[in-house]
């Protein structure tokens, strides 16, 4: 991880205590998704985090138990990674109710860690509660410190206790700005989780046949092919009308930020259930974003000869507006053909720079319009008569028009006359127009006379 060079604290208890609650608290945001029912927390997430002037990253975890389903064994273990990995552990219990089987499982588990460890008695939102806290000396973990999350009440003394148990690390804060950002898209059980834990090299991520496992926007730092890439594994995103519970509502909109903040987005198919309408309104998703596009076709390997030949003939119908993105396919699972990744994200990020030269770009542009000028359109022929690229990330063409509106058939035109021309792999382009009114200089006159 790119923010490992901080000290890390990982939060752990028994489900329903408060620790997504309580990391909220440290972080000062709604960063971590919390609903009053179990279970909501999964895997571990990292934040990074400040208190008295001590930079750390903060791990939430989902909620320890003993026993359960083989989804409990996954967040079980994803709990115990975090505590093996950090420098200091705030251990969260229920300040209103009695011990249980898991608390005392938990502390156990930090006991023989031997990594420093303070004990949050959460829910004490008076001091009423403190007198109450006797029985939480006996987990052996020290002096329980009533704190209440959701009010605020005793955090502010339980992060000077947690800063000063941690390490002194030299240097600044690390350099992200570098760092290309990725987005991993897909319906529920799809295999995005599968595919960050094959890019780690690790059971970073919980994987389970059961769909929706993952709640939250994960992210990690991977490297590929020695250049780190920040990966964000996001919430299965269904239809609208599917998503009837409040925390998979909330998940869809944290996939949605991720999305906007990613410069590539890894669009998972699969590639044994074929293309669907959904494939299709995330691929509309991305283009709106103008977030650089991938499709990769997973479970190839899975996928029967009737299912591939289904799958290919989705991509070339549902996904024809994205003709442009580049289609890998391949296998999370194994790993099979997993190496051309790298190289794909290299090419969009390429693309995504790119950028065309001003007087190049009205040459082009006005050789395009005497072949094929734009149609009538109530009696008038709109006319590009200057253009100029206005960003980049995704490459952004102010057209300057007079005459009328250029209709969407034509400014497809122009982008495909593009596309054939320049190297625009895996990036939208966006086109906007400006109208000139009659009796003003264009752009072009005026820059001429410059």
């Amino acid at each position: 991880m790119l923010m490992s060079r901080f000290p890390v604290v990982a939060v752990v208890g028994r489900p329903n205590v408060g620790k997504s609650t309580l990391v909220n608290r440290f972080l000062r945001r709604q960063a971590a998704v919390v609903e009053e029912k179990p279970g909501v927390t999964r895997d571990r997430k990292e934040f990074p985090a400040e208190w008295a002037g001590r930079r750390f990253v903060v791990v939430d975890t989902g909620g320890w138990a003993v026993s359960g389903d083989e989804l409990i064994g996954g967040i079980r273990q994803q709990a115990e990674a975090a505590v093996s990995g950090a420098d200091a552990v705030v251990f969260v219990a229920d300040a209103t109710t009695a011990l249980t089987d898991d608390d005392v499982a938990v502390a156990r588990l930090v006991q023989r860690s031997g990594v420093p460890v303070l004990l949050a008695a959460n829910k004490a939102d008076s001091p009423k509660v403190d007198p109450e806290l006797g029985p939480l000396w006996s987990l052996g973990l020290g002096e329980p410190r009533p704190v209440s999350a959701l009010h605020g009440r005793g955090t502010g003394d339980l992060l000077d206790d947690l800063v000063a148990l941690l390490p002194w690390v030299e240097g600044g804060e690390p350099d992200e700005d570098h760092v290309a950002t990725l987005a991993i898209l897909g319906r529920p059980n799809v295999g995005k989780s599968t595919l960050l834990n094959r890019l780690l090299g690790e059971e970073r991520v919980l994987v389970s046949a059961e769909p929706g496992t993952t709640r939250d926007a994960i992210d990690a730092v991977v490297e590929l092919d020695g250049e780190p890439f920040r990966v964000y594994d996001t919430a299965g995103m269904r239809r609208p009308a599917r998503v009837d519970e409040a925390t998979e509502r909330y998940s869809v909109v944290r996939a949605r930020q991720a999305l906007a903040v990613s410069d590539v987005a890894l669009l998972m198919v699969d590639a044994v259930a074929g293309v669907t309408h959904q494939e299709q309104r995330l691929a509309e998703e991305i283009v709106d974003s103008g977030t650089g596009l991938i499709v990769l076709l997973n479970k190839w390997d899975a996928a029967g000869p009737e299912e591939k030949a289904a799958t290919e003939d989705g991509v070339g119908d549902r996904l024809a507006f994205v003709g442009w993105a580049p289609v890998l396919r391949l296998s999370a699972l194994t790993g099979a053909r997993l190496k051309r990744v790298p190289g794909a994200i290299r090419a969009v990020l390429e693309a995504r720079r790119a950028r065309i030269a001003t007087p190049e770009l009205n040459r082009q542009i006005r050789a395009w319009q005497e072949a094929h000028p734009a149609p009538t359109r109530k009696g008038r022929r709109a006319r590009v008569l200057y253009a100029v690229q206005a960003g980049t990330g995704p490459p952004a063409i102010v057209l300057f028009v007079r005459g009328g509106e250029l209709g969407p058939d034509y400014l497809r035109f122009l982008e495909n006359r593009l596309r054939s021309t320049y190297d625009f792999i895996g990036s939208p382009i966006r086109l906007v127009t400006r109208s000139r009114k009659p009796g003003r200089g264009s752009p072009e006159e005026m820059d001429d006379q410059r």
